[in-house]
């Protein structure tokens, strides 16, 4: 399994991808057109953020998308995780663990990130023990949101 860069052409996967984890995670039904289009956006601005993927035998069985954020705290740009995606064949078999890992050697690589964040649903136990076993916490601060 390799953990790389995701390419424009596999947009749509990453949509479909995102779908499925809506169903899955808030019963969500998502537009495709517009997923479609607020995948392709990341790729044709990249100030917006940057897709990666995991590859098994020339299949793309995972993705996630960072995005980021200013700190002025830190004097730095902290790295937020969202839109994780597994494949349910390939859950609990350190998928994500990967993907984290190549996100953490980034971050840790230099001077122009500060940390990686990541917010999960309330109700999303499964993810929740996952970012757990990789080392995160979910102990220092609550999301609040007003979505149109």
């Amino acid at each position: 399994m390799i953990i790389r860069d995701a390419f424009l052409d596999e947009y749509t996967i990453i949509a479909d991808f995102q779908k499925m984890m809506a169903k899955e995670t808030e019963n969500l039904e998502l537009n495709d057109n517009i997923v479609k289009k607020g995948v392709k956006a990341v790729f044709e601005n990249p100030e917006k953020g940057k897709y990666y993927v995991a590859e098994e035998n020339g299949v793309v069985v995972a993705s996630l998308l960072t995005t980021y954020e200013w700190s002025d705290w830190r004097n730095g740009t902290v790295l937020w995780i969202q839109s994780v995606y597994v494949m349910p064949d390939f859950r609990k078999s350190g998928v994500f663990k990967k993907m984290y890992s190549h996100i953490q050697e980034i971050v840790n690589s230099g001077n122009e990130f500060s940390g990686i964040r990541l917010y999960v649903d309330k109700t999303n136990v499964n993810a929740q023990k996952v970012y757990e076993k990789v080392g995160m916490n979910g102990e220092h601060y609550i999301l609040f949101e007003e979505m149109k």
